[in-house]
């Protein structure tokens, strides 16, 4: 309920109106955001004032305007908005009439994220008449009970901003804190990662290197052949110079030109087998150099023939007990097919070494029964792609074991004996290509590997 008492109107009806709008404006001044340059026209120049504490006393328009943009600060900071009521309004009014006294009490709504405080403020507020306008010249504040803990006071406001940088300012070194010791683990992850990707390189390089060891066996036993006839025919065609410069001699030309005849077959022997050596060597050195990682059109068929004899030499040089039989059933309508050589080759390599191994442990541990070793591959042209499978009548693969087969460094070998990056990384270079690898197998029957390739280029 609102009340008046005591009120003394000013006899003038237009100064009446003027103090109307004053004290209303004034009301917005204390209680919201107010125009800076709007503020002299309703405060006096001199005004005084006293709010609810000692803390809060002003002198003058300066300090006035200071204290009215701190609390609007404050206000913004904390997100506290005010409304208001009138509970009631007193007025006395002097008799020369330019002095009035407006003592209000008034219901405070101070808003904030919590929710809505309610205030009982009273406002004492002297206005003089100093034409053409009303202007404050003199007020208190003051309130029925102790608001020391509301938001809207003042003296409270800044208690709560001193409290408020503080924790910025501890949340901030907090930040800064973690900051650092993110920034100290990202070194630290990136050091680490940079260590797994040398250590993966090395470890990669290794396998490489196992490979080409394997490789440079059945290698030097394939290049020993072409060597064996090269220098055979040498010496042959050696022995027919010497026969040629006797028949010379004796002026027998039909031989001479016989003997001539039977060198050039000789040297023609020679060129093919030197060329057959130097085929060998160049693929080693292709196996042995990084390659572009540049797909070409390969020979499968041919590819794969060259790989399992490398493969069968290599084992039979490391290993003089070691014998098994290989066949091969190649589908003759095999298109050329996009790969990188070196790399599907070192695929094929590993898959013959493994079935290899396989029939030789199985035969070390069946000695008293006649078992004969044997690996088998066929390729097949199909409508979107080939298939090459690779069969032997090995161990096979117990079915927990052929879950992890392509987990890198998984490994049945003993320790020292494989690196576990063989299937690993032949899983990998078939993803490369587009293909896939499908075991199969039956423990003590053998195993079967198939290899996929996609006839169109990635």
């Amino acid at each position: 309920m609102k009340t008046k008492e005591n009120i003394l109107k000013p006899k003038n009806p237009e100064k009446s109106q003027l103090l109307k709008v004053a004290y209303r404006e004034m009301i917005k001044i204390f209680i919201s955001e107010y125009p800076a340059e709007k503020i002299p026209e309703y405060i006096s120049e001199n005004v005084t004032g006293f709010g609810t504490t000692k803390d809060e006393k002003i002198i003058g328009l300066n300090q006035f305007i200071e204290l009215i943009f701190l609390q609007y600060q404050q206000s913004k900071e904390l997100g506290v908005s005010v409304s208001y009521e009138e509970f009631s309004i007193h007025e006395w009014e002097n008799p020369s009439g330019n002095l009035h006294l407006f003592v209000s009490i008034l219901n405070l709504f101070i808003e904030n994220q919590e929710g809505v405080n309610k205030v009982e403020f009273r406002l004492s507020a002297l206005f003089e008449w100093n034409s053409p306008s009303w202007k404050l010249i003199h007020w208190h504040g003051s309130t029925p009970v102790n608001v020391e803990n509301d938001a809207w006071h003042l003296t409270e406001w800044k208690k709560k901003n001193e409290e408020l940088e503080r924790k910025v300012a501890e949340q901030t070194s907090d930040l800064i804190q973690k900051n650092l010791q993110l920034q100290k683990a990202k070194e630290l992850v990136e050091d680490t990662l940079k260590e797994l990707k040398d250590t993966q390189a090395q470890l990669i390089q290794s396998e490489k290197m196992a490979s080409l060891g394997e490789l440079t066996a059945g290698i030097a036993h394939e290049i020993q052949n072409p060597l064996n006839f090269v220098n055979n025919f040498s010496e042959v065609s050696n022995e027919l110079l010497d026969e040629m410069l006797g028949e010379i001699e004796n002026k027998d030309f039909d031989e001479v030109i016989a003997i001539c005849q039977d060198l050039k077959e000789n040297l023609g022997k020679i060129n093919h087998h030197g060329k057959r050596a130097d085929s060998i060597v160049k693929g080693m050195l292709q196996h042995s150099r990084a390659n572009s990682g540049q797909k070409e059109p390969t020979d499968i068929n041919k590819l794969i023939d060259e790989y399992l004899r490398l493969s069968y030499h290599g084992l039979r040089a490391k290993d003089k007990s070691f014998n098994s039989d290989f066949e091969m059933d190649f589908d003759e309508t095999l298109p050329l097919i996009e790969v990188v050589p070196q790399d599907f080759g070192r695929v094929i390599l590993n898959m013959f070494n493994n079935s290899f191994h396989s029939v030789s442990e199985k035969k070390q541990s069946l000695t008293t029964i006649d078992f004969k070793p044997m690996v088998a591959v066929s390729t097949k042209n199909l409508e979107n792609h080939i298939e090459i499978i690779i069969r032997d009548n090995g161990n096979g693969i117990p079915e927990e074991v052929k879950q992890k087969i392509f987990q890198p460094f998984f490994t049945t070998k003993p320790t020292g004996q494989g690196t576990g990056l063989g299937l690993s990384l032949s899983y990998d270079i078939m993803r490369f290509h587009g293909g896939e690898i499908l075991v199969d197998s039956e423990p003590g029957e053998g195993a079967q590997f198939k290899l996929i390739l996609p006839k169109i280029k990635l």
